[in-house]
């Protein structure tokens, strides 16, 4: 009978550690990457709440691929934190989004569609990646 009540309390345990442990992490990576003050070209992931693996991969891909671009800026932006309410708004993100912003023109890239179709391959996804801020860039 003890081992009923042990393995049931263990179960439980993992259980609780396997739903916080993402949300967790989400917090800690919260925070804008890579801020200057000269930067007018920001990519910008907004997502829920609760975080999918495609999510997690998204950023964790736009992450490695920024690291060639050091002049712009990265922000996640929780879509379901009321004091993103308005940037949400203004990018019409309810959830999992990607876009390129630049402040000074106010253009907007959605990648949405290209992150979701390519997070599975890392070669394509920051070799696209590349290629749409490449253009952007130029605008």
């Amino acid at each position: 009978m003890n081992y009923q009540k042990f393995f049931l309390l263990f179960s439980t345990l993992t259980v609780a550690l396997i739903l916080v442990a993402p949300v967790v992490e989400a917090q800690n990576t919260a925070a804008t990457s890579k801020p200057t003050s000269s930067a007018q070209v920001e990519v910008i992931q907004f997502h829920s709440e609760h975080r999918c693996m495609t999510c997690n991969k998204i950023e964790a891909l736009t992450r490695e691929t920024l690291k060639s671009y050091p002049s712009l800026t990265f922000s996640l932006v929780n879509v379901d934190d009321p004091k993103n309410e308005k940037k949400a708004e203004a990018f019409e993100a309810t959830g999992t989004a990607l876009f390129l912003y630049n402040s000074k023109t106010g253009k907007k890239k959605d990648l949405t569609d290209f992150a979701f179709m390519h997070a599975k391959n890392k070669e394509k996804f920051i070799e696209g990646l590349k290629k749409e801020i490449d253009a952007f860039l130029k605008m």
